[in-house]
């Protein structure tokens, strides 16, 4: 079974976490990892060269290959570096995981837009450049494989997290359109939302719900989506505490109107306009 042997994956923010349990399977299950990781802290501040370096040693002792990298995704620079280290280090890249991400919650009262910038520029802008960077590569070769990190609190949202909700959302609309895209190239795109105790959730829910969610539930999720078997694209997944539920977006019949309603005929059709009980997985009219 191929899976993902001898396929070259980067992994962004794989320093700790989500991002070291996926590229400890990546690497066990045969393929050749970079550890990317700027060594910051929670809020993207900081940087150092340890907590890559011992995910690339844990690998290593375990008899799989892996190579490490220090880069910011939140640059172009960065992220061209990242993928330069894959191609000179291991000959290619076949997938990524845009595992990176830091916080900087605040009630939208109280955001600021360097907190909004900030998170932008990890999540969304380093899910781009980092893809990007990797596109001309997967094209070239037919094959390619992209996993973004989105989160419930983009999909279903949460107090706090406006800046991480619309980077997390923003990132299932990149994948969205890079499944139409890559198609023809064989290139899939896929998002997991993963449900996991780290150090980014460490106070977003009680330490007894914590307990439940162990990273690693995670990790074979995002496996299969970098696997040769994987055919999904477009695909949203939650995954944590041992359950893997698909998100997706549906729409309804609503309401027609033969000529340009008023506020008045809005309202009287309002609830056939809202009523999703026979709303059917939704596509995009234009596309």
């Amino acid at each position: 079974m191929p899976g993902v042997t001898d396929r070259v994956i980067v992994v962004t923010g794989a320093g700790g976490g989500l991002g070291r349990e996926y590229a400890l399977l990546l690497a066990s299950e045969g393929a050749l990892v970079v550890v990317n990781d700027l060594g910051g802290a929670r809020d993207g501040s900081g940087a150092g060269h340890s907590m890559a370096d011992a995910v690339v040693e844990e690998i290593r002792a375990a008899g799989g290959t892996a190579v490490a990298n220090y880069d910011s995704v939140a640059t172009e620079e960065g992220a061209a570096a990242l993928i330069k280290t894959a191609v000179d280090e291991l000959g290619t890249v076949h997938g990524v995981v845009n595992n990176a991400g830091i916080l900087r919650d605040g009630s939208f009262a109280k955001m600021t837009a360097d907190n909004w910038e900030s998170v932008q520029r990890v999540h969304l802008w380093g899910g781009y450049f980092v893809t990007r960077a990797a596109w001309p590569y997967f094209r070239e070769q037919n094959h390619g494989r992209v996993v973004v990190a989105t989160s419930t609190s983009g999909i279903f949202g949460n107090f706090g997290q406006a800046n991480y909700g619309a980077a997390k959302l923003g990132l299932v609309g990149m994948i969205n359109t890079l499944a139409i895209e890559g198609r023809k190239h064989n290139i899939l795109a896929n998002a997991v939302a993963p449900l996991a105790a780290t150090r980014m959730t460490a106070d977003l829910a009680p330490q007894e719900m914590l307990d439940k969610l162990p990273p690693a539930h995670v990790a074979g999720v995002v496996g299969y989506l970098m696997s040769d078997e994987c055919t999904d694209t477009a695909t949203v997944l939650v995954a944590g505490g041992g359950g893997v539920h698909r998100v997706a977006q549906f729409q309804n019949k609503g309401a027609v109107f033969a000529t340009p309603p008023s506020i008045d005929e809005v309202a009287a059709q309002w609830d056939r306009i809202t009523d999703m009980s026979t709303a059917e997985l939704g596509t995009n009219p234009l596309g």
